[in-house]
């Protein structure tokens, strides 16, 4: 919808205070969410590099630039990995306004989606010098694992935990963190995308974005009387599980394949879409990046895609081995 935001910026730009920057930057980056437009993130980084003298709160556009770079970037592989190297120059170089950015976009970038070397990464800024970014990097803990149980991730919000047992505003973070963690008994998901990540859903999008922005100035919003704008991860909620049921809607266990997903675009023939796989019977759980396919010929899927509650009919051309 990149066109459609350029009358909105007009108006935008006709705002006579600093909040004018910061919502022209929230409107584009919006319209250009999940495009991996090359030419956006590089006028973002400028936006980030500019080095602000006067006032600290005339900085506030940059947090959006961060955070933007991210959005623009998210499910597509190749931009974001450019985008976490580029995370990485910005953390080293950066002014402590956009430091306290990166772990909410690096959140954005991976949510439910707890990597080895991201938890790495923000686990060494849950003590940096600066209390924002220590914040921002405790909540991206809890939005990088959410809904997964991880075992690494939750040691290090109970280390967290005994280390901030002083301080108030940490220990608050790490527990909404541990909250995110183990949500739904490790049976919901955040993710912004839907059928095998290929559409992008504004709706959960939005929720994840109103969130990362209220964090971006916690002191003013969720340590103080805006803490309510948590609420709005709702709409970023998923089941991780996958269902099988009849056209009656009644539970119909059968046997699915459960592996790592293959990119299969363009190849010819039948090639196979998951690697690694294992045979489980629904309801079964599936990571971020798992793919499920059923492994039996007498039932037919109504959908293309295997998540979440599938209807399965009776294939009419099914023959039982003798």
């Amino acid at each position: 919808r990149q066109e459609r935001v350029d009358a909105m910026l007009e108006a935008a730009k006709t705002i006579q205070h600093r909040i004018s920057k910061y919502l022209a930057i929230t409107l584009e980056t919006c319209a250009h969410a999940g495009t991996g437009n090359v030419l956006k993130v590089q006028s973002l980084l400028r936006v980030c590099a500019t080095h602000v003298v006067d006032d600290p709160n005339e900085g506030a556009h940059q947090l959006a630039a961060v955070l933007g770079i991210a959005l623009v970037t998210v499910g597509e592989s190749v931009g974001s990995e450019m985008a976490v190297r580029t995370f990485d120059h910005l953390l080293q170089y950066g002014e402590v306004n956009v430091r306290r950015a990166v772990p909410l976009a690096l959140a954005l970038q991976s949510v439910s989606n707890p990597e080895y070397s991201l938890i790495d990464t923000l686990s060494r800024l849950t003590h940096d010098a600066d209390a924002g970014v220590a914040q921002s990097a405790i909540l991206a803990l809890g939005l990088v694992s959410a809904g997964t149980n991880n075992s690494r991730v939750a040691g290090l919000l109970r280390q967290l935990s005994e280390f901030y047992s002083r301080e108030a505003n940490h220990l608050f973070v790490v527990r909404i963190a541990q909250g995110f963690l183990h949500m739904g008994k490790g049976l919901i998901t955040l993710h912004p995308f839907h059928s095998d990540r290929l559409i992008l859903s504004r709706v959960a999008l939005s929720g994840l974005l109103a969130v990362l922005h209220a964090a971006l100035d916690m002191e003013k919003t969720i340590f103080d009387n805006s803490h309510y704008f948590l609420y709005c991860i709702v709409t970023a909620m998923q089941p991780r599980m996958l269902i099988t049921v009849d056209e009656q809607g009644n539970p119909l266990p059968v046997s699915v394949r459960v592996g790592q997903a293959v990119e299969v675009v363009g190849q010819a023939g039948r090639p196979k879409s998951i690697t690694g796989f294992q045979t489980h019977n629904t309801p079964v759980l599936l990571n971020v990046k798992d793919r499920a396919e059923l492994a039996t010929d007498e039932y037919i899927a109504l959908t293309n895609v295997l998540e979440g509650i599938v209807i399965l009919r009776k294939n009419p051309d099914f023959q039982p081995d003798a």
